[in-house]
């Protein structure tokens, strides 16, 4: 039933591929099995588990709120024989959901299927380019991948200039290498039209982790670190934001890393304050032992007799005789 959910249509008429969210159900009907049958099977179609040309005109299931949502589907008996391939199925209904979702996004300028880039080298599922000039390319990822392999499609994309961003088929093992280049990673779920990505968790604090560059670690981050445990995020592929750096994570989802990053960065901030009030104090210190040795202090002097006097220039004793004077003879 998932693959059912799946089913890409084609458009006999207009030649192009459809998707059951783009019209009415009442539309759907009226051109598929029962109908004109001009909405067939695109996959049967274009040869993926049947020969070429196969035409299946179209079943349009399920409601708009119902317990099913909309989907097209074959006609009892008239899907291959153990249907179409799980992989195939998703990587068409995953490009064309992201050129769709792209297509939504603010600040886009053009969308394009299956997009070679100007040196020929890689075709991307989809092209983007945003309405700043930055091109982006939405690789649909259905297959395991050798980290040789991914880098050398990442090389060849940065080559070009073009921001590659990467969906994987739920249930594929990613290349670490992704999150060694400081990418993240996401996941698209075709049957629910929502992505998942990774936060890593916060990283432990090690010997004076407040001099570490990138903050951040210290709580929920993303991308993760090649290493990190990893906190799986969900959400609608529709929440989902685009830029010039690739996919943006909804605001509450950037909110939620920042309220998790700021804890460890004002306790950094803490920690260093506390090292530079050690420090000034330190300094200060060092400050009147040098002004002590410059200037040292005089001998103190000798004890006066009870009642006694001292002279009102050198302060040492006076003797009473010259107390009229109030000093010695020689001060």
């Amino acid at each position: 039933m998932q693959n059912d959910l799946l089913v890409v249509g084609f458009d006999l008429e207009t030649r192009r591929e459809v998707h059951v969210a783009e019209e009415t159900p009442e539309h759907w009907r009226r051109r598929g099995y029962g109908g004109t049958e001009q909405l067939v099977c695109f996959y049967c179609f274009h040869g993926f588990e049947a020969p070429a040309g196969t035409r299946v005109p179209l079943l349009t299931r399920g409601r708009l709120g119902g317990r099913v949502r909309l989907h097209f589907a074959h006609p009892p008996g008239q899907a291959p024989l153990g249907g179409h391939h799980p992989e195939t199925v998703w990587h068409i209904t995953t490009k064309h959901a992201l050129a769709r979702w792209a297509r939504t996004r603010s600040g886009v300028a053009a969308v394009r299927l299956e997009q070679w880039t100007p040196d020929q080298d890689r075709r991307a599922d989809v092209a983007v380019r945003m309405e700043d000039g930055t091109r982006l390319a939405l690789e649909a990822q259905r297959l395991l991948m050798t980290d040789d392999a991914w880098r050398a499609r990442h090389r060849d994309y940065e080559r070009a200039g073009i921001v590659d961003v990467w969906f994987w088929r739920p249930g594929v093992q990613f290349p670490h290498v992704v999150l060694d280049e400081g990418l993240p990673v996401w996941f698209y779920v075709a049957s629910k039209g929502a992505v998942w990505t990774a936060f890593g968790q916060a990283h432990a604090r090690g010997r004076r982790w407040w001099e570490t560059e990138d903050l951040a670690v210290f709580g929920l981050h993303h991308p993760p670190c090649a290493l990190d445990d990893l906190e799986r995020q969900a959400m609608p592929l529709g929440e989902l934001g685009l830029g010039p750096g690739g996919a943006v994570l909804p605001e509450g989802l950037q909110n939620k890393l920042q309220e998790s990053q700021q804890s460890a960065r004002e306790e950094a901030a803490a920690w260093r304050e506390s090292e530079a009030r050690y420090a000034r104090q330190v300094r200060a210190a060092a400050q009147r032992r040098a002004q002590a040795a410059e200037h040292p202090k005089p001998p103190p002097l000798p004890p006066v007799p009870a009642g006694g006097l001292r002279c009102e220039v050198c302060k040492r004793p006076l003797s009473p005789q010259l107390a009229r004077a109030g000093r010695h003879v020689l001060c």
